[in-house]
């Protein structure tokens, strides 16, 4: 009796557990879908890509502003508290002086002194300006394919994340029967017990049954928390927000998914990480030609223009008139001979180019692995599952033709224990086989780069 009270009592607790959890979860509802777009809004990683490409802008603003006219002003007050002494020939100051008198010290300048100007410099020509103007659009494309590679990561994690949870939830229902079938049995054999009619061994081993269940169970529960925490933190949500997954399992088509995906071939370009290294081939390009425009001449014009004054006192300073001064300059920087410098960078730049043309055969060879054996993963887990779900019916029908057979006296309860085993072990592996079969899918539809699109 008091196994059977804590066997009971386990059971309720646990349905009682998962009615409120059940009652909470309705606060929010998500598909696979709207999980995932969910994610791409809320994740940290996603946010963190999403500034880089704001930096981005940013830096191709600061680019493009090296070109544009530069405008500054200047002003100046100095007091000379010790005016410097020039020396100078004696008949500098008289002309009747010897030619070998020593020279004269003459104070050269003024106590006080003001400049006010204001500069205007424009770049006419620079290789390396109108190179950097190319690659801006080139990086800002960058940018934001970086941080489409950060969704597609979040879309695969929140994706199998959440056929976690499902298969879990699925398999604790089916738990959930086997407990309350096994405990029907029971009953029945305890009754039969105390009519005479079975040992008490057989009520014992059916207890044992259940109390094995219900330890399993307990493991998925905990098994199905976790995979709400690791669901809800690939989303970005926070951990202690209730949350109801709305597809289910049984809504599942397996013959449309196979159809769907009977299709193996890929296409380079639709995966991200290919059309990543197509724009970093871009910018190497670029970034070669930056350092050979370093050969061609820069030029530049600036125009300036102020006034100055000085006297030896501060009211006169700027009391007196001051005095108008202008400068119109064009600069020409013509490359000479740099020490072979250029000539190196070349050297680099091309080494550089040449390793990101190898990545992106070497990402070709990749791309064309996983997709292989995506596809051998998908078809070996359609089989898997198959065959898994016609172990479930066979070892559900060796249940019930135990069951019978022990109920009319020509079977025994060892049988009965072992058919029910067996059957929770063919629903394991079903549940075993349809998660990979949901994962498989998931990781073929990356490997198509199809998983996720903006």
């Amino acid at each position: 009796m008091k196994n059977e009270r804590l066997i009971r009592g386990g059971i309720l607790s646990l349905a009682m557990f998962l009615s409120l959890i059940s009652v909470k979860a309705q606060e929010a509802g998500f598909t696979v879908k709207e999980a995932v777009d969910y994610a791409i809004k809320h994740n940290l990683n996603v946010k963190s890509t999403q500034l880089d490409a704001i930096s981005a802008e940013a830096r191709i603003g600061e680019v493009r502003g090296a070109g544009l006219p530069q405008l500054a002003a200047n002003f100046n007050l100095s007091d000379n508290v010790i005016i410097q002494r020039v020396f100078l020939p004696a008949n500098f100051a008289d002309q009747n002086a010897s030619p070998d008198a020593p020279p004269v010290a003459v104070q050269f300048g003024v106590r006080y002194s003001g400049s006010a100007s204001a500069t205007l410099n424009q770049l006419i020509f620079s290789g390396s300006y109108f190179i950097g103007l190319r690659a801006a659009a080139t990086y800002r494309e960058l940018a934001s394919k970086n941080v489409t590679q950060s969704k597609v990561t979040v879309a695969e994690a929140v994706t199998k994340a959440y056929y976690s949870v499902q298969v879990s939830e699925e398999r604790a229902k089916v738990l959930d029967l086997n407990i309350s079938r096994v405990d029907s049995s029971r009953r029945e054999t305890k009754v039969m017990n105390e009519s005479g009619f079975v040992e008490l061994l057989d009520v014992n081993r059916l207890e044992v049954q259940i109390n094995n269940l219900v330890t399993e169970r307990q493991k998925v529960q905990n098994l199905i928390e976790l995979s709400y925490t690791l669901l809800k933190y690939q989303m970005g949500m926070s951990l202690d927000k209730p949350i109801k997954l709305t597809d289910k399992v049984d809504d599942l088509n397996i013959e449309t998914l196979r159809a769907d995906f009977s299709d193996y071939k890929v296409n380079y370009n639709s995966r991200i990480e290919y059309s990543l290294l197509d724009t970093q081939l871009k910018l190497a390009g670029l970034d070669l030609k930056n350092i050979r425009s370093g050969y061609l001449p820069t030029v530049s014009a600036s125009f300036g223009y102020g006034h100055n004054n000085g006297k030896n006192t501060l009211p006169d300073l700027f009391g007196t008139q001051w005095f108008n001064n202008s400068v119109l300059a064009l600069n020409v920087n013509i490359p000479i001979f740099d020490g072979f410098t250029k000539k190196y960078q070349v050297d680099q730049k091309k080494v550089a180019f040449n390793k990101v043309k190898l990545n992106q055969s070497l990402l070709e060879q990749t791309i064309d692995m996983q997709s292989k054996q995506a596809a051998i993963n998908i078809k070996n887990a359609f089989a898997t599952l198959e065959t898994q779900t016609r172990n479930v019916d066979l070892a559900k029908e060796v249940v019930r033709v135990t069951k019978i057979k022990y109920k009319e006296g020509v079977g025994s309860n060892i049988e009965v224990i072992n058919a029910e085993s067996a059957y929770k072990e063919a629903q394991t592996n079903y549940f075993s086989a349809l998660y990979d079969m949901l994962i498989a899918k998931v990781d073929l539809s990356k490997a198509k780069g199809e998983l996720y699109n903006d």
